[in-house]
């Protein structure tokens, strides 16, 4: 693929530097900030349709700020399940309606978005969730269930909730995608997981008779499976590019670490860098060479499997080179207090995950084996 970024698109990216340059970096907290970005109209570039406060951008364009983005001091991103998949999950399957209440508030960085699909019992096989939507005689659905996993369900304003409404149905049948605020505080009990690392990204989300109107049903009643599948086909594509190079930041970083520590003197040590870098380069180059593709269904999964490996043991590479001082946290933590953990050290602990979130290496291989390589699929139980 003939990746060349015309004299446009790099007026495109010297405007979003100099944006970032002028706004990132000020100390807002992350919601302010997604109404900055809303403000700048850098929301929703990836739409394909206007007039909801967002402006458009070409392919190319919307690489050039995800790398500018990544490569500035601006906040983890708070509202990108709003922009990157809710959004365009309505424009495919949601109503003139729904589309004209949600997605301005999206563009505007004023409401932000949690996903509730995975469950304790179901992980990631969505087809058997258990939590149900009951509708009520001429009022609104009725849900009660748990959902496991729910990054930023503590900050987000709307969760949208895969539930089954049909009591009698089995599997991806009978299941619907339901619009839910979160401002329910009877009906819904948001409980932070406490991750390795020390913090709280994910949440276990309890919803005791939270209600969701009948008009926030997307794609109508029974037919959640469907925009569900639509929506997991957003999760891949241009932030895979600006991931990268946040991987490439790591890596110098680890580079830098095993100059200063004598390490990289090991030959062993050396020829793992050299291969973390020449495994990136591969994956840049074919991000490239899939962007903008829907025909090869197995893309995303062949990627996942890529990065989420590579991740992993960059993070063993960070504890390599960091020698026994890796293994040593701060002199002052005590078993009740959060505790602080330096680049490297989160490095490690957080990557111990990516083989599991969003969709975990075995599901990835299956994806792979039954839609690509046709072979038989794995028995599902009774349907």
């Amino acid at each position: 693929m003939d990746f060349g970024f015309a004299s446009e698109d790099e007026a495109f990216r010297a405007e979003a530097r100099a944006w970032l340059e002028e706004h990132a970096g000020g100390g807002q907290d992350r919601r302010s900030w997604e109404r900055a970005l809303g403000g700048g109209g850098w929301i929703g570039l990836s739409w394909g349709e206007q007039g909801y406060g967002n402006r458009s951008a070409t392919l190319t364009q919307q690489v050039a700020w995800a790398e500018e983005y990544a490569r500035s001091a601006a906040p983890p991103r708070s509202g990108h399940i709003g922009e990157n998949l809710l959004a365009p999950t309505l424009i495919a399957h949601g109503s003139a309606e729904q589309k004209a209440r949600f997605l301005p508030p999206i563009a505007a960085g004023d409401e932000l978005w949690c996903q509730g699909y995975s469950e304790p019992g179901a992980g990631s096989d969505l087809a058997g969730i258990r939590t149900t939507a009951t509708r009520e005689p001429q009022g609104p659905y009725r849900i009660t269930g748990q959902k496991i996993w729910t990054s930023l369900a503590h900050e987000a304003d709307w969760c949208f909730v895969l539930a089954r409404t049909d009591p009698d149905s089995r599997r991806h049948r009978g299941l619907s995608f339901l619009l839910v605020p979160m401002d329910q505080p009877d009906h819904i009990d948001v409980r932070p997981i406490r991750q390795m690392t020390g913090t709280s990204d994910f949440n276990e989300v309890f919803f005791d008779g939270a209600h969701a109107r009948v008009e926030h049903v997307v794609g109508g009643e029974g037919n959640g499976w469907r925009v569900a599948m639509g929506l997991l086909g957003f999760e891949r594509g241009v932030s895979t590019l600006a991931q990268q190079i946040g991987f490439a930041r790591e890596l110098e970083r680890i580079v830098r670490t095993a100059v200063g520590t004598g390490a990289v003197a090991d030959p062993v040590v050396r020829d793992r860098i050299v291969r973390q870098w020449a495994e990136l380069r591969t994956m840049r180059w074919n991000a490239l060479r899939t962007l903008g593709s829907s025909g090869d269904a197995g893309a995303p999964s062949v990627a996942k499997l890529l990065w989420a490996g590579w991740h992993q043991r960059l993070g063993e590479l960070a504890m390599q080179v960091r020698g026994a001082s890796a293994s040593v946290g701060p002199e002052d933590w005590t078993p009740s207090s959060p505790y602080e953990l330096d680049p490297l050290q989160h490095l490690f602990l957080f990557s111990r995950a990516d083989t599991v979130y969003g969709g975990s290496d075995q599901v990835q291989r299956t994806i792979i084996a039954e839609r690509v390589l046709g072979l038989p699929r794995e028995p599902k139980g009774v349907v």
